[in-house]
């Protein structure tokens, strides 16, 4: 597909380019974030979305009427007028291999209406200035400001459940299993540690289950008017699993994949939505001890 943004395709112009776009796929052009899931489009389920990527991180207006067709054009291809988006922020120096920037920027979740979803992309490219951010660099001795800034709009996946998934396992450095962490609703319950997931360990050969923990999952995370909000999981569903084997093997076998083509150790995001699975993240794991080869 052919960029929205009637802009010359150059490193110092504004762009806005879809998810499966060739150019996309360069992360130095929109970041680690956009451009692993770019080049995943074509062979997984990742939420159809764009990305505008601007050098420096100031937000020309001229991208906002690229921005609205682009917007009524994924509410065609969701099938709904005003789709629900998640945008979230993908910097040319983020989700690598130093640093992930996990949390450092701001998300908006749950985002309807292209006035709302402008809002929420400047927020969020005004975000890499924020202190946090900034002192975030400069501890892991990055530049002040990243030399080009991109912001993903993806749809937002209605999720029945939702999983953070590791390739190896962050903390002994065992590569031979896959570490999954799931729950109800949409995942940021999971990621900022108000519930306790349900968690699986499989082996890499074989998909083998060799160890799960089904936890009592009180929390879950539901889209609301305007964004999201936490809510008590209903009745007996906080001690049932929020994965069947099924769909742990298939999750399994996607991390294990994605390990082998990005040639490191990943981290993902996943949502399921009835039967179907969808690819949210891709990143390398950062906190492994590098004195061990990956598989």
């Amino acid at each position: 597909m052919r960029s929205l943004a009637a802009l010359p395709a150059a490193a110092d112009v504004a762009e806005l380019l879809w998810l499966g776009d060739e150019r996309a796929g360069d992360p130095a052009l929109t970041g680690g974030k956009a451009a692993n899931l770019s080049r995943s489009a074509a062979v997984h389920d990742v939420p159809p979305g764009f990305v505008l990527t601007v050098p420096g991180a100031t937000l020309p207006r001229e991208l906002r009427r690229a921005l609205s067709a682009a917007y009524r054009r994924l509410g065609e291809l969701v099938g709904t007028d005003a789709p629900p988006v998640a945008v979230r922020s993908s910097a040319v120096d983020e989700d690598g291999l130093q640093a992930s920037f996990a949390g450092q920027h701001d998300t908006f979740l749950n985002v309807s209406g292209a006035e709302a979803v402008w809002w929420a992309v400047a927020r969020c490219f005004a975000s890499f200035g924020a202190q946090r951010a900034l002192d975030y660099r400069r501890d892991r001795g990055l530049a002040e400001a990243p030399e080009r800034v991109a912001v993903l709009v993806q749809w937002l996946v209605p999720a029945d459940a939702s999983g953070v998934v590791f390739s190896a396992d962050p903390v002994s450095g065992d590569r031979d299993e896959v570490v999954i962490n799931a729950s109800w609703g949409l995942g940021e319950s999971i990621v900022g540690g108000t519930v306790t997931p349900d968690s699986w360990r499989v082996a890499h050969d074989g998909l083998v289950i060799r160890g799960r923990v089904v936890a009592d999952k009180r929390r879950m995370t539901i889209a609301a008017p305007g964004g999201t909000r936490e809510v008590p999981v209903p009745g007996r569903m906080s001690r049932l699993p929020a994965l069947d084997d099924a769909q742990v093997r298939r999750a399994a076998a996607l991390a294990v994949a994605l390990e082998r083509r990005m040639g490191r150790p990943v981290d993902l995001e996943l949502a399921w939505a009835g039967d179907d699975l969808f690819l949210l993240q891709c990143r390398p794991i950062t906190t492994l001890h590098h004195d061990r080869s990956p598989r």
